[in-house]
């Protein structure tokens, strides 16, 4: 019998603004946290990630417009998807004690990171120091196409009806 890894998905959302929805999936949801600056390669840039309300595992592959005047109303890409091995038996046990730490196998994004909770909501998103670590690469400038669809958001904001232009301030 094969064990199926749980998925993560990084979602690029330009909604009032600009920032990347980390999501792990546990116990049948999606755990998620904007994190404003997206992640970073660099094991020495903690990137601030706010813990936000779980999302229906659904929502994992959606790219698309999300209309005006509903919350988080914005353009959402894909960014990057994969599966996620938690380094700890319990990644629920791990998140209330507040460190989890994980390794991702996705399409950008691979090897080891953390998440560790520095205050109420408040985590940060940390890259470990090994193979898949760079301090010259900023993957969210060299990378910003959507893994699903290849489309930068502009094109997503355009094909779905959204505003191209403000979705275009989130693209390179």
């Amino acid at each position: 019998m094969s064990v199926v890894s749980p998925r993560f998905v990084i979602q690029k959302h330009r909604a009032s603004a600009l920032h990347y929805d980390f999501r792990l999936e546990d116990e049948g949801v999606l755990k998620s946290w904007a994190v404003p600056k997206g992640p970073s390669l660099d094991p020495a840039t903690k990137r601030l990630a706010m813990a936000v309300e779980d999302h229906p595992i659904e929502y994992a592959g959606f790219e698309g417009v999300i209309p005006g005047g509903e919350y988080g109303g914005g353009t959402v890409m894909v960014w990057d998807q994969g599966t996620y091995e938690p380094d700890v038996p319990d990644v629920t046990k791990s998140l209330r004690s507040g460190e989890l730490p994980f390794h991702l196998r996705g399409k950008k994004l691979r090897g080891g990171w953390v998440l560790v909770r520095t205050r109420g909501r408040q985590w940060l998103l940390i890259k470990r120091k090994d193979a898949a670590a760079s301090k010259t690469v900023d993957v969210t400038v060299t990378k910003p196409r959507s893994v699903v669809s290849r489309r930068l958001l502009a094109g997503i904001a355009r094909d779905g009806g959204g505003d191209v232009k403000k979705a275009a301030t989130g693209d390179p």
